[in-house]
């Protein structure tokens, strides 16, 4: 063991840390280190005696020689330890004593690996210095791209002349030569190319004309997606009726539809989301439905109980109950709590909308003067359910709510909004109607007048 003594070495330890110093004696069982430095800082004693059972790691860095009045000893400056990372220490200082003091002196950098704590720490060599450093990380990836540093590439490119090199129609050429027989003979049947935004496949042509009546004497509407919808005379209506109630459609079931698509565009118009919400009770939205005798009454009672079960506050002005329509929708509203009027006195002066299902389609709708001055007063919009075509008397509405097919509807109904109820093609064709549901994925559709005929 003689021979490493005079070394400078790093020691690892269990339980203290790391020693670097120059072994001064050395046996099976134990070293012996002078101006020994324990995790960088220098030890009070001159030398350490180290036992060869608490040596985790041991590295021999260089001989060191003797000088007169000066020694030194090269050891790392601590550094936080991160497991799994390897970095270089930040500096290495050489400690010679000289008349009793200590002088530090910077020296070259150890690249130190520091593993976890049931692995061997190790000491590797000196990292490449500053000057090829910067050779690498300035010049070394623009020549790896161009094949030479980027400054010798002249400043003008002609990228339109490099551009013309590349042949285009040779590099097709070869790969339709490789292409199977089967393939070629394929692609010289298909001659047409397509573009990204074609369909590879042939499209029928819309058909915008799929309702025809058997007699077209009314004006025609026109939807969104350019569907023409030619308008109904009030007699084919009430034979649609008809074949309806025989085929199972009652006039109940037509009733609890119109309500339901009534309520829904009336929560939209009131708002939506923005007024129905749990934390914005104190703007809850008012309805008033004006009712009638007649299927168009009991259709604003079913549509005031569906907005009353969304938490509308609802107000149903009754001209009668007469009506086994209007019996039914009355029992039900009642269980909602909300209020039932008779007077148009009672009605209030602020409401958000108004929903108008007081006529039905004949020569001479009623007349209600006292609600028509209370209507033209209030500045809420109007909604009406299947009016008259020629429109409630004394009341301009501002939208209007069809089934089915519309009527040559007046000006003074406003916007016509087309309901579907559901009817089977059958039906229609017991009437001599030919027809295509022009509804699509909606369940009400707006109506604009055709003035192209």
């Amino acid at each position: 063991m003689s021979q490493w003594v005079g070394f400078m070495v790093s020691v690892e330890t269990e339980d203290t840390g790391t020693y670097q110093g120059i072994i001064s004696s050395a046996t099976g069982s134990q070293i012996t280190l002078g101006k020994a430095f324990c995790n960088g800082i220098p030890c009070n004693s001159s030398e350490v005696i180290i036992s060869a059972e608490d040596i985790t790691n041991l590295q021999l860095i260089e001989k060191q020689e003797s000088h007169s009045g000066e020694s030194t000893v090269t050891v790392a400056k601590p550094i936080p330890k991160r497991a799994g990372r390897t970095f270089s220490g930040s500096e290495i200082i050489s400690c010679g004593k000289s008349n009793g003091t200590y002088s530090y002196i910077k020296s070259k950098p150890i690249d130190i690996e520091y593993k976890s704590s049931h692995q061997d720490l190790s000491l590797k060599s000196a990292t490449p210095k500053n000057k090829s450093k910067s050779k690498w990380s300035k010049g070394w990836r623009d020549e790896l791209c161009f094949g030479s540093p980027l400054e010798n590439i002249g400043k003008d490119f002609d990228f339109e002349k490099n551009l013309a090199l590349f042949d285009k129609q040779a590099i097709w050429d070869e790969i339709n030569s490789q292409k199977p027989d089967v393939v070629r003979q394929t692609d010289k049947k298909n001659g047409n190319k397509y573009r990204h935004d074609e369909n590879v496949l042939a499209t029928v042509p819309t058909v915008y004309r799929q309702i025809t009546v058997p007699k077209q004497e009314f004006c025609e509407y026109v939807t969104d997606d350019g569907l023409i919808i030619p308008s109904i005379s009030r007699s084919l209506r009430n034979k649609l009726w008809c074949a309806a109630d025989v085929c199972g459609l009652s006039c109940e079931r037509r009733i609890e539809l119109m309500g339901r698509a009534a309520a829904e565009m009336t929560l939209q118009l009131i708002g939506g989301g923005h007024r129905l919400n749990p934390h914005n009770t104190h703007q809850c939205p008012t309805v008033v439905v004006l009712c009638g005798r007649n299927r168009q009454g009991a259709m604003g009672i079913n549509a005031a109980r569906h907005l009353a079960s969304h938490g509308v506050n609802t107000i149903v002005y009754t001209v009668s109950v007469e009506a086994p329509e209007v019996q039914r929708e009355i029992a039900l509203y009642k269980l909602t709590k909300n209020k039932i009027i008779s007077t148009a006195s009672k009605l209030p002066q602020l409401v958000d909308l108004i929903i108008l299902s007081l006529c039905e389609d004949t020569d001479n709708p009623l007349c209600h003067d006292d609600l028509a001055a209370w209507t033209n007063s209030n500045k809420a919009i109007v909604l009406a359910l299947d009016p008259p075509s020629s429109g409630t008397p004394g009341i301009v509405t501002k939208f209007s709510l069809v089934p089915v097919l519309p009527l040559a509807h007046s000006t003074e109904n406003g916007k016509i909004y087309l309901c579907n109820l559901g009817f089977p093609t059958q039906i229609f064709y017991e009437v001599g109607i030919k027809y295509k549901s022009p509804f699509g994925s909606k369940f009400v559709i707006p109506l604009h007048l055709n003035d192209d005929v």
